[in-house]
């Protein structure tokens, strides 16, 4: 089988062919069908991500394809079922060994692209504006890169949990696609006045911040008594220092997510979200944005496409 390989992090990573895995207790061997690129992934290929695998490695955080087969007395979805998992790395490969109580059921109507690009950004969104912001009906919701990867869905939840939106991205061609995706006011980020537009807009009960830097200063100056941030990331490339003193008289809370941390303290959080969202996505309330679908050998390609922060929405490799 093909697979890409990352043999160190001074050197870009190689697509080799191997041997198909045999899945061990507990795992189901899938045909990987689409693979979905994240930030993440470029923090991996450099060893700079929070969660390494040992050297080499297969990176791919999330795919989509059929079950082939289960490994020893393991009860998973019958071959030939339509799935997807986030699998944190190997998902770049025509197979992959994946634990079976990750697996997700997809829908007829969902495809493998489509199903490659949901786990991550929908899973990530959805759990931090419903369990860690408890957004409300009616409250402000800033989601900074809102035309990325994350922020898109976080627009659609936002919207679907009856908050009123705030998008900031980069030009106008990133803002239309999130007033698509149910934005209801529009600023560009690299406005010189970024804060006191946000200020003006009354301000912000909760901020979805995955860029870091200048956008987060502007997001806790703008936030409201009570307001609540988090920091989803930093595609910006600067992890700003807070000073508690300043959090302390506005009275405003800053919560650090990861999504995929909690499949090691709390997954049933995890994946009770993720089927609540398959759900809403069958229901017609979802509508996953992928930008680019690549062949399998241009995977670098789909890289540098988030490192220069030109991609909208999601970035997938067809396999």
């Amino acid at each position: 089988m093909r697979a890409w390989k990352i043999e160190s992090f001074n050197s870009p990573a190689t697509l080799s062919s191997g041997t198909v895995p045999v899945p061990a207790a507990g795992e189901v061997l899938i045909r990987v069908r689409a693979c979905a690129l994240n930030f993440a992934d470029t923090l991996m290929a450099a060893g700079k991500y929070q969660e390494m695998p040992a050297l080499p490695f297969t990176p791919g955080l999330e795919c989509a394809g059929e079950v082939a087969s289960s490994g020893p007395s393991t009860h998973g979805p019958a071959p030939g079922t339509r799935v997807a998992c986030y699998v944190g790395h190997g998902g770049l490969a025509d197979y992959a060994c994946v634990p079976a109580e990750r697996l997700i059921v997809i829908p007829p109507s969902m495809s493998f692209e489509e199903a490659a690009a949901f786990p991550i950004a929908y899973g990530t969104s959805h759990l931090a504006l419903t369990h860690k912001a408890r957004l409300q009906p009616g409250e402000t919701l800033l989601v900074t890169g809102a035309a990325g990867g994350v922020g898109l869905t976080a627009v659609e939840i936002g919207k679907q949990l009856g908050a009123r939106v705030i998008a900031t991205a980069r030009g106008d061609e990133k803002l239309k696609i999130a007033a698509a995706a149910g934005a209801d006011v529009l600023i560009d980020s690299e406005s010189p006045d970024l804060k006191q537009q946000l200020k003006a807009l009354g301000g912000m009960d909760v901020t979805y911040e995955a860029v870091g830097g200048a956008s987060f200063d502007a997001a806790l100056s703008a936030s409201r008594p009570d307001g609540r941030i988090l920091a989803i990331g930093f595609a910006g490339g600067d992890v700003p220092l807070i000073k508690a003193n300043h959090l302390l008289v506005k009275n405003v809370s800053v919560m650090g997510f990861w999504w995929g941390g909690y499949l090691h303290f709390a997954p049933h959080l995890l994946m009770e979200s993720l089927k609540e969202l398959v759900g809403w996505f069958e229901e017609g309330r979802l509508k996953p944005h992928v930008s680019e679908i690549l062949p399998m050998e241009c995977f670098l390609d789909g890289l540098e496409l988030l490192r220069a922060r030109k991609a909208t929405g999601k970035v997938v490799i067809r396999l």
